[in-house]
């Protein structure tokens, strides 16, 4: 199935929903289809590990001071949870922003350990996200992923197989590099992410950082050094990007007042809540009431 083959095949598989959302989940876990008939503007929002091959139009993602610009015949890997400013840039109702995405399986990169293990880990170069030209490879294993997954039986026998496929690809890849290191449980890149799944499980509740660097078996100031490195951002900044995030999509809903939501994602002070939500999305928090927003 070729690049302009796959675009047709999503937008068909999309059908009559375009305008419902930009993301629209398949029958395969872990696959989701991008359509998007219009540019968008920057929204803050938090990327899963996965890899994004972008078939036709162009977005760009910004992670602290680093602007990532990717397109059609791109792949995005991203290896820990971010927060960053995501937007599409290139898209319209005659060409649609339109890709795969895939989320990444951390058991599954390791278990490849003795086949790709052995190879040296970039430690200065790594990113946890990066862009760069997609390999036909990995253009040809998604392509035949998303094929899978319209046929029950195929997604039962072939998917799984096709998805080790991919992760070795992106193992292989030049921009692979934080995965690779990733295949070490005693890697830095590896400690980060435990860290992040302990800030993203409970970051309602103050986590004293120094806590945060005793889970990651480092010291605090080593701590600090490399959690910036992976996620351009503090532990403490990231753990309110979060609060910030969650309660977006609660008042989004409409069921809560700014006050209700503060509280709700750990806030004590509704004022202070108030003020940070404005400085992060540009509007008051009394404003995203009942938007429907996507956080």
């Amino acid at each position: 199935m070729t690049q302009h083959d796959l675009v047709e095949k999503i937008c068909e598989a999309v059908g009559g929903q375009a305008e419902d959302a930009a993301f629209y989940p398949t029958a395969l876990d872990g696959l989701g289809l991008l359509h998007d008939v219009k540019t968008k503007s920057i929204e803050a929002q938090v990327y899963e590990p996965i890899v994004c091959l972008v078939l036709q139009g162009k977005k760009e993602t910004r992670i602290g001071d680093r602007l990532v610009h990717f397109g059609a015949g791109d792949s995005l890997i991203v290896s820990h949870s971010l927060p960053v400013l995501a937007a599409v840039t290139e898209a319209s109702r005659e060409k649609p922003y339109v890709g795969l995405v895939f989320s990444l399986d951390l058991s599954i990169l390791r278990g490849l350990y003795d086949s790709v293990g052995s190879e040296p880990a970039e430690i200065e170069t790594a990113q946890s996200l990066a862009a760069s030209k997609a390999s036909p490879d990995l253009i040809d294993a998604m392509a035949r992923l998303f094929h899978a997954g319209q046929n029950p039986t195929d997604a039962k026998i072939l998917a799984p197989m096709i998805s080790r496929e991919i992760h070795y690809r992106l193992l292989q890849a030049d921009h692979g590099g934080m995965l690779r290191q990733m295949l070490w449980r005693d890697s830095a890149a590896s400690r980060i992410a435990r860290a992040i799944d302990i800030i993203r499980s409970d970051f309602r509740t103050a986590l004293p950082v120094c806590d945060l660097a005793q889970s990651a078996g480092m010291s605090v100031s080593a701590f600090h050094a490399h959690f910036k490195t992976v996620t351009a951002t503090s532990p403490l900044r990231y753990q309110k990007d979060l609060r910030l995030l969650e309660a977006r999509r609660l008042l989004s809903h409409g069921s809560l007042s700014v006050s209700q939501a503060a509280f709700e994602v750990g806030y004590e002070s509704p004022t202070q809540f108030s003020r940070e939500y404005s400085r992060k999305f540009g509007v008051p928090p009394r404003q995203d009431i009942g938007s429907k927003c996507i956080a």
